[in-house]
């Protein structure tokens, strides 16, 4: 394998525009190459001389010419015996010198060079024939998506199609534009007819005009794609021997700074984990031939049922696959639509992993990368302009993964550190058991100190991992409402945070929360991911869930992430699964197993803290689209009735039986 040497390109620019000439005058229309996208089935004519990219009323590009009758690259590692050639390549894509393409790659396609920005249509770009679909207007393109911070490289993998054609529409588009990425490996890449002008307008909307793409060939079904702010300079596909509507899509970027990306895209077969396997195995052995030094990410669909499936430990010979995650608002990293699966993955390899940074959306920090789920994603104007209700359109079974890199070379990150609790307006009683949590990135460990006046700071404890992201601690005997909480990264003494507000410490009598279940949507009328159970703190203080669970007759459905406080005089929701959480819902969370499970002819609902149950309620019967709900709404000594009893609506998850808030 040789190694990485990035060479410049535009002494080639002659050649190009001699190319380009050469092309107009000796090529008819059906045998022009096309730019973005695949050629149709079929052997590549050799010599290949009208393998110059021709664009009619298109400037000649500076940085992708193409080279007429190149003679054969030499490289360090020739190819294994008998590799043939395979078919459906994509179109102007010659790997430079020092670069063979993979095991497996088909090798008769001329990778795509530095695709063309503001591009028009291309002459005899046919529509696909597979899932052909009226011609898609362009919707409102957003603003151009915000440059990533510099340095930094952001990753995305998105299966986001929706509707009802595997193809994508104004959902995906959207959430793609609020991420930003500046290299997308997308599945099931369809738009309109699929013609070069219908992909063209799909990569602008959604990601911008200077973008250029790659796209599996126009024979597969459902073909997977790579998307690239910087140049691609190489391109093609390897061979998937478990399907046969789609093979794994592989680019060469040129990133800023020495080392090039090769991005790989790929959709892995649904059906069986034994396959998947078979597939990872196929992967391994590409990525094995790529060229020493290179940084590699291997991202898409993987349709894995869990993090510990032999499609993952396959891959991680070659890539590294071991937690920590990228996770959501709540913690959760499952990717599918009901958030019970892990489908979903960007996985690097060693030197790319070396330079993982925190991705940071608005005020909101993800230590190890974020999955893009609208429906619980806030403030969702950190998205804009994707909407809460994106990530629910019909058919749309996946979630982003994002996932940022600080490139060699450039200025690293700054490390941070954050206080999340107590971070303003808690009561903590004096002798209690308490939780102080942080977020950092960059930073190995930190101190913790805590004041009760606002300025002077006692130390609970001099060094603890930052990766921890809590400290277990005990309330000092104190009265104040002056109390604050200072992390510190040590040995440096900085980045330092301190609780935005202060919050209070009571030796007194302290507030006393109450929590009980107060109501129960056990038989919904078609999606069992809206059966719900609502509780109600209607105590005086806050009350930390952490750990707690609800179960029904047979099982424990769903525990409380650490960190989990229902406020006194508030409401918290927890659903089947999150397709079924109304838009706009902000006090719910879905069932971590996946379901609540709850029985239409009668079950038993238990809230349960780690010491024991708190509370209960058995019903024989249910009505289909009414819930049963406490009587007083709110009081834990209500008796459950009928909800239509009490007001004109069903149900009312999250708020009063009238409609108004907790």
């Amino acid at each position: 394998m040789s190694a990485i040497v990035k060479k410049p390109r535009l002494a080639f620019l002659t050649v190009g525009v001699a190319a380009w000439a050469l092309v107009a005058c000796s090529s008819s229309h059906s045998e022009l190459p096309m730019i973005d996208a695949p050629i149709t089935d079929g052997p590549l004519p050799a010599p290949m001389i009208d393998a110059a990219p021709v664009m009619i009323d298109a400037p000649a590009m500076i940085d992708a010419p193409a080279m007429i009758d190149a003679p054969p690259v030499q490289n360090d590692a020739p190819p294994p015996p008998d590799a043939a050639p395979l078919p459906d390549a994509l179109v102007d894509a010659s790997p430079p010198p020092d670069a063979p393409p993979p095991i497996d790659a088909r090798v008769d396609a001329p990778p795509l060079i530095d695709a063309s920005v503001d591009a028009p249509p291309l002459i005899d770009a046919p529509p696909s024939p597979i899932d052909a679909a009226p011609d898609a207007p362009p919707i409102d393109a957003p603003p151009d998506a915000p440059p990533p911070p510099a340095g930094h490289l952001r990753l995305v993998a998105g299966n986001l199609t929706s509707g009802n054609l595997q193809s994508y529409l104004d959902p995906g588009i959207r959430i793609f534009r609020g991420i930003a990425p500046d290299v997308a490996m997308i599945q099931e890449l369809n738009f309109g007819t699929d013609s070069a002008a219908d992909l063209r307008s799909f990569v602008d909307q959604a990601f911008g005009a200077e973008f250029s793409f790659v796209r599996g060939a126009a024979s597969g079904q459902i073909p997977n794609g790579i998307i690239s702010r910087y140049p691609i300079i190489a391109s093609g596909e390897w061979l998937d021997t478990q399907v046969s509507n789609r093979d794994f899509v592989w680019a060469r970027i040129d990133i800023p700074g020495p080392i090039d990306l090769f991005a790989v895209s790929v959709h892995l077969l649904t059906s069986s984990a034994s396959e998947r396997d078979i597939e990872a195995g196929e992967l391994v052995q590409n990525i094995q031939g790529l060229p020493a030094g290179a940084y590699v990410v291997l991202g898409g669909d993987f349709n894995t049922g869990a993090r510990s499936e032999a499609a993952v430990q396959t891959l991680s010979s070659v890539l590294t696959t071991t937690a920590p995650f990228p996770v959501d608002q709540a913690n959760l990293g499952n990717t599918n639509s009901t958030r019970s699966k892990p489908f979903d993955w960007v996985l690097v390899n060693s030197p790319l992993q070396a330079l993982e940074t925190g991705v940071t959306v608005g005020n909101n920090l993800f230590s190890h990368g974020l999955v893009v789920d609208t429906r619980v994603y806030t403030p969702i104007a950190d998205l804009a302009p994707a909407l809460a209700g994106d990530s629910d359109a019909p058919s749309m079974q996946h979630m982003a993964v994002v996932r940022d890199f600080a490139l060699s070379g450039t200025p690293p990150p700054q490390p941070t550190v954050h206080v999340t609790a107590p971070n303003g307006g808690e009561t903590w009683a004096a002798g209690s058991s308490q939780t102080i949590t942080w977020a950092a990135s960059g930073v190995t460990s930190v101190s913790v100190e805590l004041s009760t006046d606002g300025t002077t700071f006692t130390t609970l404890s001099a060094s603890t991992p930052a990766a921890a992201s809590q400290l277990a601690v005990t309330a000092p005997a104190a009265t104040t409402t002056a109390a604050r909480v200072r992390v510190t990264a040590v040995p440096a003494g900085t980045p330092s945070d301190v609780s935005d507000a202060p919050f209070t410490i009571t030796t007194g009598s302290p507030p006393v929360g109450r929590v009980s279940l107060n109501e129960v949507f056990a038989n919904e009328v078609l999606n069992v991911n809206e059966e719900f159970v609502e509780l109600v703190n209607s105590g005086s203080g806050d009350v930390n869930l952490s750990g707690w669970t609800i179960s029904d007759a047979v099982m424990v459905r769903h525990t409380f992430a650490a960190g989990t406080v229902l406020r006194a005089g508030r409401a918290l929701v927890v659903f089947g699964g999150a397709a079924g959480i109304p838009l706009g819902l902000s006090n719910a969370v879905a069932a971590s197993t996946g379901a609540l499970g709850l029985s239409n002819g009668g079950d038993t609902v238990t809230l349960a803290s780690p010491t024991g149950a708190i509370d209960s309620v058995t019903y024989t019967s249910t009505i289909e689209g009414v819930s049963i709900n406490r009587d007083p709404d709110g009081n834990a000594a209500g008796a459950f009735v009928l909800h239509n009893v009490l007001s004109t609506a069903l149900t009312s998850p999250g708020t009063r039986v009238n409609g108004l808030a907790f």
